[in-house]
């Protein structure tokens, strides 16, 4: 195998088919994917339905347990090789990550990066101790043990496609399941066959990996079908109330990770600069297009026009355009529609008392960084998560209302305080209902060694990455031992 190859992605291999045991054609014909900057044909990859998903299931199924018998020195073995595979060859898959998703280089380079990091995370995993002697009330010996759920659907969303599906199926298929992956249909490549190429060319065994791209009938399939036990998804929160559904009626176990308004509680004693470098990297990074994005960017009322001039500033000189020029700051939103959806919020706001201090403009789908100050409750902007490159300014007079605010929420998936009083930061952060609290930070941050996930419209509770990995993607058997066995008075 030639890792240095600048054809690794090897697009004769998988041009119109899905991995599935193999390259194959699938029932659905084909998905053409284009770049979203300017509409270019990118690849097509195979569309896959319910009939693809049965047939993937009853593979992942079968080839479950003898991988589960897999040494975990050997299953490290294979992570660690395919990390290596997706390092080497990064500058390469950047390039396909950046047409297909619209992202700057950069950011491109974080997934390359992280997505590394979340496997060689996952390595580790497999030898892990995976179990514990329990206390007994006679002579039986007892213990308790972390077994495999068997196979995992696994079903990821567009923005950051390598991470946001690779986190979720190496923990799954190193942990001893199997995995049936169904990429978002307008991010195929990145979400799904750069990791089935990583993974093929590192020996991972036939029938352990499935990536179906295909749209809602392959997802239902996955959360419905007999031979998938759990299903992990990232996604909408309207998306993640219909996987939860229909993984509640057959009785699935359902890892949801969705969406967030992240407050941003900047207090008057913070830095003006940073906090306005703060806030323009958590609202416009990816054209706002992340689930941790800074949604709300609440700031003590005393500082509200030194900060709000600094990020006005900032706002005016990130540049939106197509990435493969490699000068601009911001790429182009997902689609058309979602173009739409960003006017309307700020159309919203502005109507309802709310200015509008910089952009609030596209060029079709490159929307302009855009700074929106007297955002209040009863707003779009101040309610509903945007997945765009919107900075929304709310002010408050007093600590204990900016908690108020932040609380009163529907989502609770990260948020960030700064201050220059770190005790006085982490007595606010403490008091805010979200999975993720960085102080003297923005809301953009994640790896692949903490616990990630959100409360309320974010998240069923339920956590992806570090120590959660283990709860999530096994669960426990109680085994109970006697030395022979002995009658009952019966």
């Amino acid at each position: 195998m030639n890792i240095h190859s600048p054809n690794f992605i090897d697009a004769a291999r998988w041009t119109g088919r899905a991995y599935s045991s193999g390259w194959r054609e699938s029932s659905e014909g084909a998905i053409a994917v284009t770049d979203p900057a300017n509409g270019n044909s990118v690849a097509s990859v195979g569309c896959c339905g319910k009939s693809d998903v049965a047939r993937a299931a009853e593979l992942a199924r079968a080839a479950q347990k003898s991988w589960a018998k897999t040494l975990p020195a050997e299953r490290a073995r294979i992570f660690n090789h395919a990390a290596d595979l997706l390092e080497q060859n990064g500058a390469e898959l950047a390039g396909w990550i950046m047409r297909e998703t619209g992202s700057i280089h950069p950011k491109a380079m974080i997934e390359i990066e992280h997505g590394a990091l979340f496997i060689r995370h996952a390595a580790t995993l497999a030898t892990q101790p995976m179990g514990m002697f329990l206390p007994g009330m006679d002579d039986r010996t007892n213990y308790a043990r972390r077994v495999p759920h068997g196979v995992v659907g696994v079903i990821s969303p567009f923005n950051f496609p390598l991470v946001l599906s690779v986190r979720s199926i190496a923990a799954a298929i190193a942990l001893g399941n199997t995995v049936v992956h169904k990429p978002d249909p307008r991010t195929p490549i990145s979400g799904g066959v750069i990791i089935a190429r990583i993974f093929e060319e590192a020996g991972l065994p036939e029938g352990v990996l499935h990536i179906l791209p295909g749209g809602a009938e392959a997802g239902e399939a996955i959360c419905s079908d007999p031979n998938i036990a759990m299903v992990s998804f990232t996604g909408s929160a309207r998306g993640g109330a219909k996987v939860g559904e229909v993984c509640g009626r057959h009785l699935k176990r359902v890892q949801l990770e969705l969406g967030g308004k992240n407050a941003l509680v900047i207090l008057d004693d913070a830095d003006l600069d940073i906090t306005a470098s703060n806030a323009a990297w958590g609202a416009f990074l990816h054209q706002g297009q992340i689930c941790m994005a800074t949604g709300l960017i609440l700031v003590d009322e005393k500082i509200e026009a030194g900060f709000t001039d600094r990020l006005v500033a900032k706002a005016q000189h990130l540049p939106a355009g197509d990435p493969s020029t490699h000068q601009v700051a911001l790429g182009p939103i997902i689609s058309d529609g979602q173009v739409q959806t960003i006017q309307a919020v700020v159309d919203d706001a502005v109507a309802k008392g709310a200015k509008l201090l910089a952009g609030g403009t596209h060029d079709g789908r490159f929307y302009a960084a855009t700074v929106l100050s007297g955002v209040k409750p009863g707003m779009l902007a101040f309610e509903e998560e945007i997945f765009g490159p919107v900075a929304c300014i709310a002010t408050f007079k007093t600590d204990d209302e900016a908690v108020e605010l932040a609380n009163s929420s529907d989502y609770g998936l990260a948020a960030g305080v700064i201050s220059s009083n770190l005790g006085r930061a982490m007595a606010l952060g403490g008091q805010l209902n979200v999975g993720q609290l960085h102080i003297n930070d923005q809301t953009v941050n994640g790896g692949p060694y903490a616990p990630f996930g959100g409360r309320g419209k974010s998240g069923n509770g339920t956590r992806v990455g570090g120590p959660a990995d283990i709860e999530e993607f096994t669960q426990w058997q109680w085994v109970s031992i006697k030395p022979q066995a002995t009658p009952y008075p019966f």
